[in-house]
């Protein structure tokens, strides 16, 4: 018998659409080239004219004049933000790992809302949230001097979230305490009526806010409201320490942008070839 043996093109093929997906991850998730600062930068100028869009959306006198113009630019921005966000999941080899990141979440959030809007009343305001893509903004000012600081800033916020997350148990507990104190030693006519609403009053006084809508009027109560007005400037004092000492002895920033094309990890080494969570080529 004789056989006949057809060409094989699948290799070929997928070469190609390796290639298609490669150069389509480097124009949406890097800011080293031309094509992608560009798609950076009319990312975030779409991003501020629909958060603008819905903003005003809500004024009453331009909503009910210009309606039809307002949905129909709400609209293109939510095809737009879905129509990339699709892409996106296109250009990743892990689809879920993107989805399920920080800013995969809020890229599905920034649509989510206009769609849930065709179902309930109300919800498409919610599409604001696209507010949150702007921390893309700093994958452009890489080209900028402020990149740098940018990235010093927030790696010495990062360095000291559990210090500051003591901190805010701390102080937690504090008001608790302090609100409870006032409850008993103050009278309901003065509008410590309960402990929660005690507690609500430590933390505008702690805070050094001081709404003025709940205040004691008995002697003891003031005392003990003063105490806390003072330490409430001590208090306002130590996160700014705790960030100030990461800042000084922080390591250098790292201003690569780059992202994995199989995992999207991010924040690699200035001189990285390969991703250090999966071993990708970048």
């Amino acid at each position: 018998s004789q056989f006949y043996h057809m060409p094989q093109h699948r290799p070929q093929q997928d070469e190609n659409a390796q290639g298609w997906r490669r150069r389509l991850h480097e124009v949406i998730f890097e800011a080293d080239t031309k094509t992608g600062r560009r798609f950076d930068v009319i990312l975030l100028w779409a991003i501020i004219l629909s958060v603008f869009a819905v903003m005003l959306e809500s004024v009453p006198a331009i909503a009910e004049e210009y309606t039809l113009i307002l949905h129909i630019f709400e609209w293109g921005f939510t095809i737009l933000f879905t129509i990339e966000y699709i892409a996106r999941i296109i250009s990743v080899k892990r689809p879920l790992r993107y989805m399920f990141s920080f800013f995969g979440l809020v890229d599905l959030l920034s649509i989510l809302p206009a769609y849930l809007g065709l179902f309930i009343t109300g919800t498409s305001s919610l599409t604001v949230i696209r507010i949150l893509r702007f921390i893309r903004i700093f994958r452009v000012l890489k080209l900028m001097a402020f990149m740098r600081e940018a990235i010093v800033l927030r790696n010495a916020v990062k360095a000291s979230r559990k210090k500051v997350t003591v901190f805010l148990v701390g102080i937690a507990m504090t008001v608790v305490i302090l609100g409870t104190i006032m409850y008993i030693i103050a009278d309901a006519e003065s509008g410590f009526t309960s402990i929660p609403r005690s507690i609500y009053w430590a933390i505008v006084t702690i805070t050094t806010v001081g709404y003025g809508d709940i205040a004691p009027q008995t002697a003891l109560g003031q005392t003990l409201a003063s105490i806390i007005m003072i330490m409430g400037y001590a208090i306002i004092a130590v996160p700014t320490g705790i960030v100030t000492a990461e800042l000084v002895g922080g390591k250098p920033p790292i201003t690569n942008t780059q992202s994995c094309p199989s995992c999207s990890k991010e924040n690699h080494d200035d001189d990285a070839k390969h991703c250090k969570n999966c071993g990708h080529e970048l």
